[in-house]
């Protein structure tokens, strides 16, 4: 219950609005249950003692109303009265499957695009710490778990709790001593399963979870390094580990399916042999077995209504006890919390005129991790061209991302014409940046998708496209292609060469209009010429536009105004190799 509250919280009003409907028909189907039972006793005494019936008191308004005079006369109303209501009662469950069913989808959409939501909204410092492998398996697998193992099972322990009072109530009205003996002996073997099942339920649920997230992550691994595993020989490795996963994982889920169905049997054998003791037991009496059929008409139907829905309840019992470690997986993600401008409207850009400064900037991963900057201090002039060099693992990265806001400094200050970077202004002063990194995400679409990435089809610039990979050098090698600007570059870019790749990210930062373009090993795939064709139109944009590189080749750096080498956590600022003071002043 607890665990469901937190659940709730997340539940829009919306969704909140229609699980009333499904309540309001969960007890709807309930009263026609009761009405199908109760309609079996008047239709089979009608069948099998109609003088007695014509002379009971409860029918002498019935038969006024219908004008009868004859017994016999009573037979087609009761029967067209019983066909009534089990057709009504098979309607109204009907409906509510339907409604409990879209609910329970509907609601599970929700969870997961509410997940994907807030995961993405997350700061850079949580992605990196996090494995991806565990909220794609949340975002697509355990999502799903809550729908079939909480949001169903929690509907259905509802409809079938209300069911079974229902038809309790409709039973003890037929006999109270047999009903008595029926709902206590159900209850008792139920009850010993549940005390009985409870810890391996238990056990088999962290099972469950923990197995789905090595599946997704032996999955993301194998397909995601499909190169390195074709030239290792490493597909028995993937394979295995994924052989291991699953079958622990469908184990601890065939266990508890066996669990959740396996009582039914017993019940089912006791409860029909219940009704045969009773059957003889009425026949050896003096009324005989005609004036007993309505009796044993009307358990057997409540029997046949009863069993299933405790069957059920139990069913929805166990599959809540199993879905537990998937679902508070779960509840952790839905329960991170969203930034303010989140839910905002997009803000304006932030206005950058004249310098990034950091002020005593000092930053670490984490408290367990040494400082990666200690007490730094840096100030760059809009239109500036700075390069950034070290040896790998010194932090060049690291700074410029902390430059970009997707790290936060844990001493000391970020400021942009004298305004400090934080939390409420982060995203207006990201909107100025474009990035390059070394390894260019491309999605499984178009070269114009990806050179307008994150842009939706009709509100494409094509001309925009164009002009970016004339920018970025490669518009003459995607115009050659039979396709040109709608060609698909496959899984993450598979089908373009290294350097192509690098361009089409290139071209994207380009597109995007940015006052600020940061590159990140971003010319390392590229040939000598090609990298100076593509650095000089960057330097045809503009004297306005600021560019921050990452470069381990010295060409790369030679126009640069100045250079920032990093070690001992610590910045110096150098001159340009290879490019006399006054050579570089010409250039801007």
């Amino acid at each position: 219950m607890y665990n469901f509250k937190k659940l709730w919280k997340h539940i829009s009003l919306e969704r909140k609005k229609q699980s009333i409907i499904v309540l309001l028909l969960m007890f709807a189907a309930s009263i026609f249950e009761v009405v199908s039972i109760a309609a079996i006793i008047p239709f089979l005494a009608a069948l099998t003692s109609p003088s007695l019936l014509f002379d009971h008191y409860l029918m002498i308004n019935v038969i006024q109303f219908l004008g009868i005079s004859e017994s016999s006369q009573l037979i087609f109303p009761l029967t067209l009265f019983f066909v009534l209501a089990v057709v009504l009662a098979g309607i109204v469950r009907l409906a509510l499957l339907f409604f409990m069913t879209r609910f329970s989808m509907a609601t599970g959409a929700d969870i997961s695009i509410n997940i994907y939501n807030r995961t993405l909204y997350q700061d850079y410092l949580k992605h990196i710490e996090r494995n991806s492998s565990s909220v794609i398996d949340a975002v697509i697998s355990k999502s799903n778990i809550v729908i079939s193992g909480v949001i169903q099972p929690i509907l259905t322990l509802i409809n079938s709790f209300i069911l079974i009072l229902a038809i309790s109530f409709a039973l003890f009205i037929v006999s109270v001593k047999v009903a008595s003996i029926a709902m206590l002996g159900f209850g008792l073997i139920y009850l010993f399963v549940i005390l009985f099942s409870r810890k391996m339920l238990s056990v088999n649920s962290k099972r469950i979870a923990k197995e789905s997230t090595v599946m997704v992550k032996s999955l993301q691994e194998g397909f995601g390094g499909i190169r390195d595993v074709l030239l290792s020989g490493s597909q028995k490795f993937y394979s295995e580990l994924y052989i291991k996963s699953v079958h622990k994982h469908r184990i601890a889920m065939g266990d508890n399916e066996f669990i959740g169905g396996s009582p039914r049997f017993i019940v089912e054998a006791i409860g029909m042999s219940l009704i045969a003791i009773l059957a003889y037991s009425l026949t050896i009496q003096k009324t005989g077995i005609l004036s007993a059929l309505p009796v044993l008409g009307a358990l057997a139907l409540g029997a046949q209504r009863l069993l299933p829905a405790i069957q059920v309840a139990f069913s929805a019992y166990t599959k809540m006890k199993s879905s537990k470690a998937s679902f508070i997986d779960v509840l952790e993600l839905l329960d991170q919390p969203l930034p303010s401008y989140a839910s905002q409207p997009i803000e304006k850009t932030m206005l950058f005129e004249k310098h990034i400064e950091l002020k005593n900037l000092s930053f670490h991963y984490s408290k367990e991790l040494p400082w990666v900057f200690k007490n730094i201090n840096l100030k760059i002039a809009k239109g500036s061209r700075v390069g950034f060099i070290g040896q790998t693992g010194c932090g060049k990265s690291t700074l410029l991302d902390i430059m970009m806001g997707l790290l936060h400094p844990v001493e000391g200050e970020i400021f942009i014409d004298k305004k400090v970077i934080d939390e409420n202004n982060r995203r207006s002063w990201q909107s100025n940046i474009a990035h390059v990194p070394q390894h260019v995400f491309l999605s499984d679409s178009s070269i114009e998708d990806n050179i307008a990435f994150g842009i939706l089809k009709n509100e494409i610039n094509h001309e925009k496209v164009k002009l970016a990979a004339k920018q970025a050098q490669i518009s003459t090698v995607i115009e050659s292609w039979k396709d040109g600007y709608k060609t698909f570059v496959g899984e993450n870019g598979v089908k373009l060469s290294g350097g192509q790749r690098q361009r089409i990210g290139i071209a994207r930062a380009l597109y995007r209009d940015a006052s600020i373009l940061v590159f990140d090993e971003a010319t390392s795939a590229l040939d000598s010429l090609t990298e100076t064709a593509v650095m000089d139109s960057i330097d045809l944009l503009g004297s306005e536009l600021t560019i921050l590189i990452i470069a381990h080749r010295q060409t790369t750096l030679k126009k640069c105004d100045f250079i920032v080498e990093i070690a001992d956590n610590k910045l110096s600022i150098k001159e340009p190799l290879g490019v006399m003071k006054n050579e570089k002043n010409n250039i801007f």
